[in-house]
């Protein structure tokens, strides 16, 4: 495509956050950029200096300390700001004086806030349960209650480094439980209320927490689902277990006697209670190194148990600072949201938009209920800015809706400004749906990272065109290339994505991993000192990026196929197949055959009752070969029910692939729906050389 499918106004340019940080940079240090892309090869090229400025552009309440990078020629290794101090909570909750400035920043007046002069009475949190709850926290009740919420923990004997876990649904209370155990220097893991227990246990069971807390239930489509009855079995097999605070999904009282009972060893409370009856209590916040643990993620578990992957509270406050103020324009008032679950990395980059001042925007539930468009619906009625959701969702609204019908014409998404889409590589289709069925004049931002490193290592540019297909640019400070096979790097090119410099939100560890060796394993095995991500992309140029800074990812490296020797991205198959109406979802995978590799797609049709045909079959590959090519047209198409996928909604193709060739799946409790596997498995259509 020759030209953008958008570009920002010069208006919108001249107030953006990013070019008051690209004036920044130029009169602190001396230096002429003039654009993005040269402000992004300045960022790579002087590390330290890059990241010093993003601690004073955005005010970091603690004491960086003298040195910013220590052993900057290692990963890993290098460490940032190792004199430094901070609090991370501490740094969230002055989100109130923020927003009370709100008028300062350039787009006030059309940030959707609510105008108060008063920003600690102005709305923290806003949250809705499908239809079935409403509830606001303002800034100021954010505070007390994170405050109580502290003082239960450390009367509790919750410390420095101790572990605090969450099976939470997406309610106000995670957000309070997260920043209660940051504040005391404690660690934060979560969980969405969906696992099982095994899968529960797979995790929690590992990182040994001292408190738990967790919900009555939640619920999905209308239906309310209890908790407490998987909260007992699993809470039961974790002795490190001191206590257990339970809140009420609608924010009331809960009864706990039943769970008590269960738990004899175990004090159990209801959380409402518990505040009510502490009081108003102060909120000291320790100031603790700049890499102090701060939360434990998890991988997705989906080839064996999963890694627990420890994230310090300097790096991952930096990272989350300028992604969401440069990269993605929020600005103090904003009303920003993301479809999320707290079992997923988005949870935790969403939350820390209370450190730009912004109000969070929390839905838990089917997106889809009760209308289709129940996330525009709230979008208009709480003035949404910024609209954070996964290219499965943008594709399954458009299925929804039906063809030429979109929010656009049902919804004023006045106060919208940015989207951002990731979970999955955003179809072509994707962007022309935004644009022509969502809002026209939107800056549509792809981004992709992972939990690895807690944001991004590709995403938006706000000041920038947005192309169709691609992901706007490379993240500030990440020195982001495609590598070969052999570590040659690549221009135009298929390729391994790498960051060849340390960055701060790289894992501080892997829990119980004491010599490193996981850890290394994980990142640094295939390119020594070179951190190896897994995804598999390309670095695109035009005539206004001379830098190549457009990106396109084919999927991920470990799912790539390589039928005769040449790779080819999963999503390049799954564009095409999924454009025909008769196919609502596929899933590729290369089955190892006659000493080669030959494509296998899976579909799932569109039509409950359709089948799949010769004529069908013909079609799908004909698609694959014009839209793509021959090497990318599948030897084998077959139909299936369902499709298996992890609880953020990732289509699984690994462990696809590990049932087709009658392998155990090591870790079925990190799927949503764990039972589709079973229609791969022993099909006769992978055993007969003639099909």
């Amino acid at each position: 495509m020759n030209e953008p499918i958008w570009r920002p106004s010069a208006e919108r340019v001249r107030r953006a956050n990013l070019t008051a940080f690209l004036k920044y940079v130029e009169d602190r240090w001396n230096v002429s950029l003039g654009n993005a892309s040269a402000l992004y090869r300045w960022s790579c090229d002087h590390v330290e200096s890059f990241w010093t400025s993003i601690w004073d552009f955005c005010d970091v309440i603690g004491d960086s300390g003298g040195t910013v990078l220590q052993d900057g020629d290692r990963m890993p290794g290098a460490t940032f700001f190792p004199d430094g101090r901070l609090n991370f909570a501490e740094n969230l909750l002055r989100g109130a004086a923020l927003g009370s400035r709100r008028e300062d920043s350039a787009d006030s007046a059309d940030s959707g806030g609510s105008g108060e002069g008063d920003q600690a009475h102005g709305d923290a949190i806003v949250f809705w349960g499908e239809d079935a709850v409403r509830r606001r926290l303002s800034w100021e009740q954010l505070r007390d209650r994170t405050a109580r919420l502290a003082r239960v923990l450390s009367d509790h004997g919750v410390g420095e480094g101790d572990r605090v876990a969450a099976f939470l649904p997406n309610i106000p209370e995670a957000i309070v439980g997260m920043l209660a155990t940051a504040s005391l220097g404690a660690v934060w893991s979560s969980s969405s209320p969906d696992f099982g227990v095994d899968g529960v246990l797979d995790r929690f069971g590992q990182i040994e927490p001292k408190a738990l807390l967790c919900a009555d239930g939640y619920f999905y489509k209308a239906k309310w689902i209890d908790s407490l009855e998987r909260v007992a079995r699993f809470a039961a097999r974790l002795p490190s277990l001191d206590v257990v605070l339970v809140a009420g999904y609608a924010g009331d009282d809960v009864d706990v006697g039943a769970l008590q009972e269960a738990l004899p060893g175990v004090e159990v409370g209801s959380l409402e209670r518990m505040l009510h009856d502490i009081g108003p209590a102060p909120l000291p916040f320790s100031r603790l190194p700049f890499n102090h643990p701060l939360y434990i993620l998890f991988s997705s578990g989906t080839t064996g148990p999963p890694k627990c992957i420890v994230h310090g509270a300097g790096g991952t406050l930096l990272k989350h600072l300028y992604e969401h103020r440069l990269m993605c324009d929020m600005r103090p008032g904003d009303r920003v949201f993301y479809f999320t679950t707290c079992g997923w990395m988005m949870w935790n980059w969403l939350a820390s938009g209370l450190a730009s001042g912004a109000t969070l925007l929390l839905y838990d539930g089917n997106p889809f209920w009760p209308t289709p468009t129940v996330l525009f619906d709230y979008a208009d009625a709480e003035g949404m800015t910024f609209f954070g959701t996964s290219a499965k969702y943008i594709d399954a609204l458009g299925n929804q809706l039906g063809a030429g019908a979109g929010p656009r014409e049902t919804h004023r998404l006045e106060t919208l400004r940015t989207m951002a889409s990731t979970g999955s590589p955003l179809a072509p289709e994707g962007f022309d749906y935004v644009y022509g069925h969502i809002k026209s004049d939107v800056c549509l931002s792809s981004i992709a990272g992972g939990t690895d490193i807690v944001g991004c290592f590709v995403g938006g540019n706000p000041i920038g065109p947005v192309w169709r297909g691609e992901i706007q640019s490379r993240s500030l400070g990440m020195a982001v290339d495609v590598f070969d096979d052999e570590g040659a790097s690549l221009r135009g090119e298929k390729g391994e994505l790498v960051c060849t410099r340390p960055f701060p939100s790289m894992p501080i560890e892997f829990w119980n991993d004491p010599d490193g060796s996981r850890y290394r394993a994980a990142y640094f095995e295939r390119y020594p000192g070179i951190w190896h991500h897994g995804d598999f992309i390309e670095l695109v140029s035009h005539e206004e990026h001379a830098a190549g800074a457009g990106v396109i990812i084919y999927g991920r490296s470990d799912a790539t196929l390589n039928p005769g020797g040449v790779r080819i991205g999963t999503a390049e198959i799954y564009r095409q197949v999924e454009l025909l109406p008769e196919v609502e979802e596929a899933i590729a995978i290369g089955q190892e055959w006659d000493d080669d590799v030959r494509i296998v797609l899976f579909v799932k049709l569109a039509v409950a009752d359709a089948s799949l045909d010769d004529a069908l079959v013909g079609k799908i590959k004909r698609a694959i070969r014009d839209g793509c090519s021959p090497r990318h047209v599948p030897a084998v198409v077959v139909e299936v029910a369902d499709i298996p996928r992890t609880k953020s909604g990732k289509i699984v193709e690994l462990a696809v692939r590990e049932v087709v060739h009658g392998r155990p799946v090591k870790n079925r409790e990190a799927l949503a729906n764990p039972e589709a596997l079973e229609y791969f498995a022993g099909r006769h259509e992978l055993q007969n050389a003639a099909l």
